[in-house]
């Protein structure tokens, strides 16, 4: 460049390079993102999910919508040729109070059916493999053949022994009072019932809302079934019974709907006030678990010894927040240490492994020797690498005389007795094995070896070995 700042360099210009191409490889602002997966999308259990993850129910939903027609139906004909009539004959409250119990009834059946009734997540695979170690560990191993270890856990509360089973497909010792779903394939934490009437399991967070709903549709069916016979009753005093029915055949219907269902209807909610009463569940009330009486050895030690404290607990406590979180997004997967060949796991390898075993180069790959390292005047270069490093017999002295290849390579080469003091050899004054030089090439017929002789040439070749590992180990 002239020292004026001129020439050439006043006609460069800077031009833009241009990031659009058409390869993907290329142009990598242009790949299409990928979109965060929500956890319901890949739930394990056997569930449905809708409104992006809102809203959670049994995979049997189809007496679920039994339910809703009936409650339904049997209420719209109510509203539409029942209450008409009472209104202006009784009291224009009977449509209000009907309308008032309707709303709660299905606002508690929807609530119940579309909430998480207490799943419990199910134990990643790290985890799964801890707790087995964990139970391996605490149950030691037999000597007289293999046998599976007990699957159990024992816990004192309130001075009762409750034993923790083992989920084997939730890999998880399930907390006291919880049990695994066989409809939905999930633990449930307090767990009561499925019920295919609401589409859903029926546990700690849900169980209050069911409550409320056998309890409220109870009222709503006595009250449909009694104001049904109230008005067939006033119409047949002046029509008389037959002109009554043929004049309201709807009522007709809502009278069998309910008559076969409010003894069922009411019975469950009966069953289930004295459940709430003593603080038990309908799994545990079937089993028989325990007993109400506080003085007998298998008394219930969850109850509080009070009805009202029973009840307020049941129905007045805190719910519980979810704990599957169906509505976050996948992280992503953390790398995972690679099984070795065998099929066993090894846990707790550390980085300084990996970096010992990257030490030693001859453990990973042969050494090379290159023209720079071993470079003759006037003699092609070895470029050719190292295919392996023998150490099989010398290579036998050739007949041929040549001084000059003899010279070069005793000077690349020194003699085994001036290197007496030293414990091995460094890089640069290892020589090369036998049998790597090339073929034709004038140090394949050198006469080196008459000088060193056959003893001589084979200690040379350890100690060289011996150094390269030495040093490749350091």
């Amino acid at each position: 460049m002239p020292p004026g700042g001129g020439g050439p360099m006043k006609d460069c210009e800077y031009s833009q390079i241009s990031t659009h191409s058409s390869s993907p490889m290329e142009s990598p602002h242009k790949k299409k993102k990928i979109a965060a997966r929500r956890k319901w999308e890949v739930f394990p259990g056997r569930n449905k999910f809708f409104c992006n993850g809102r809203i959670m129910m049994a995979r049997q939903t189809g007496v679920f919508y039994l339910t809703l027609i009936l409650i339904l139906v049997t209420s719209g004909l109510f509203f539409a040729f029942d209450c008409p009539y009472l209104a202006v004959k009784i009291t224009p409250a009977i449509p209000v109070v009907g309308g008032i119990l309707f709303f709660f009834v299905m606002g508690t059946l929807l609530r119940t059916s579309f909430s998480d009734p207490g799943v419990l997540p199910r134990a990643t695979p790290d985890e799964a493999a801890d707790l087995e170690r964990q139970i391996d560990i605490a149950n030691g191993t037999s000597s007289g053949g293999y046998r599976p270890p007990p699957r159990t856990k024992e816990v004192i509360i309130n001075g009762q022994t409750v034993k923790l089973k083992y989920c084997f497909t939730c890999k998880i010792f399930r907390p006291p009072r919880a049990s695994h779903c066989s409809l939905c394939d999930n633990c449930v934490e307090r767990f009561d019932h499925h019920c295919p009437w609401v589409g859903n399991c029926v546990g700690k967070r849900n169980y209050r809302f069911f409550y409320m709903f056998i309890l409220s549709l109870s009222f709503l069916t006595v009250f449909i079934f009694a104001f049904v016979i109230t008005h067939v009753i006033l119409r047949s005093q002046q029509t008389g019974f037959l002109n009554a029915l043929k004049d309201s055949p709807a009522s007709v219907l809502e009278a069998v709907v309910c008559f076969f269902s409010v003894w069922s209807i009411v019975g469950l909610s009966g069953f289930h006030t004295y459940l709430i009463s003593s603080n038990q569940t309908t799994n545990e009330d079937i089993k028989g678990s325990w007993s109400n009486k506080r003085g007998k050895e298998n008394y219930n030690p969850y109850s509080y010894g009070n009805i009202f404290t029973n009840c307020c607990v049941a129905l007045c406590g805190p719910i519980s927040p979810s704990l599957i979180d169906r509505r976050g997004y996948i992280q992503p997967d953390t790398p995972q240490p690679a099984a070795p060949s065998n099929g066993i796991t090894m846990y707790g390898a550390t980085q300084s492994q990996s970096d010992m075993a990257a030490a030693t180069p001859l453990l990973q790959s042969e050494p090379s020797l290159t023209s720079d390292e071993l470079h003759l005047p006037g003699k092609p270069g070895l470029g050719t690498p190292c295919a392996s490093l023998t150490l099989g017999p010398p290579t036998p002295p050739s007949s041929m005389p040549n001084l000059a290849a003899e010279a070069t390579l005793a000077d690349v080469l020194p003699r085994k007795e001036e290197h007496v003091a030293h414990q091995f050899l460094t890089p640069d004054e290892a020589p090369s094995p036998p049998g790597l030089l090339a073929a034709g090439s004038p140090l394949a017929h050198s006469r080196t070896v008459h000088v060193l002789g056959l003893a001589s040439q084979d200690s040379l070749h350890e100690d060289s070995v011996r150094g390269l590992v030495k040093l490749s180990s350091v």
